[in-house]
């Protein structure tokens, strides 16, 4: 079995040595669609491509960016492929067991797995989330070539797979915020608004039943569930924080929604 590595950056020169670093001397072959960065997330690419695994293909930078994940994906040439977030990191446990889950289908004709979830860890303010729902964050990543498609519809989707999806043990490190400031214009700003494009597209308009149910009830539910019915508090601080701002999301999708109603209402 061959191994590609697929991964979509845009302005990633702080994270993209880490994830490289994980999986370089061990697979055949890395592919990265870059978004057009104007960092120096390419020159840090190359400098680190010593046997020349790595392809890089620069494009624009979609505001879903599902998309150039899906034009990574695309590019792979090899039997199967890892597909990683520029954030995430592959431990030695987890790489045992990709490369043992290959040497099975190898050895064994009738296995009719094509897919893998792969449980992610999560890290919020320099704390691994293990309550409040976080965890485990399973998410498909590995998979034969040709079998995965991102439907490009929703940010936080899954790619779809037509076919036997089996499970790994071990853990995907995810760290998407190095700062609280990095998770308030990185994460909760920019989900805001793709979840504002989202309510606009599926018809949702200011009213008083949909601000009770954005600014009352759903963050409401939000919270309660994730911070003890799922046991964030045991999580401490980060817990407390998560829960609460991600709670508070559906108050900005809310508003920037009824913003670019209203832009679009003077415009007209």
């Amino acid at each position: 079995m061959s191994l590609s590595v697929a991964i979509a950056t845009h302005n990633e020169e702080k994270n993209i040595e880490r994830c490289l670093k994980a999986v370089y001397n061990w697979v055949d072959e890395i592919v990265v669609v870059d978004g057009a960065s104007t960092d120096k997330t390419v020159d840090v690419i190359k400098k680190l491509d010593t046997d020349n695994k790595v392809k890089v293909h620069v494009t624009d930078n979609p505001p879903m960016f599902h998309k150039n994940k899906q034009k990574a994906l695309d590019r792979c040439t090899k039997d199967w492929i890892l597909q990683l977030d520029v954030d995430e990191v592959v431990t030695e446990e987890l790489k045992n067991e990709i490369l043992n889950s290959a040497s099975r289908r190898i050895q064994d004709d009738k296995e009719e797995t094509i897919a893998y979830w792969i449980p992610r860890l999560n890290y919020f303010l320099g704390r691994p989330l293990h309550k409040g729902g976080q965890y485990p964050d399973y998410t498909i990543r590995f998979y034969k070539n040709g079998v995965a498609k991102f439907p490009c519809e929703s940010v936080h989707e899954q790619v779809k797979i037509n076919g036997e999806i089996g499970y790994l043990k071990s853990d995907l490190l995810h760290y998407p915020y190095e700062t609280f400031d990095a998770y308030i214009q990185n994460g909760l700003i920019r989900y805001s608004i793709l979840e504002a494009d989202i309510m606009q597209k599926d018809g949702v308009k200011p009213s008083v039943i949909n601000f009770l149910k954005y600014f009352i009830i759903l963050p409401k539910w939000w919270f309660l569930k994730t911070y003890f019915r799922h046991k964030g508090f045991m999580d401490g601080f980060p817990g407390f924080i998560f829960s609460l701002f991600s709670a508070l999301r559906y108050w900005f999708a809310y508003i920037l929604l009824y913003e670019k109603l209203r832009k679009k209402k003077v415009l007209k």
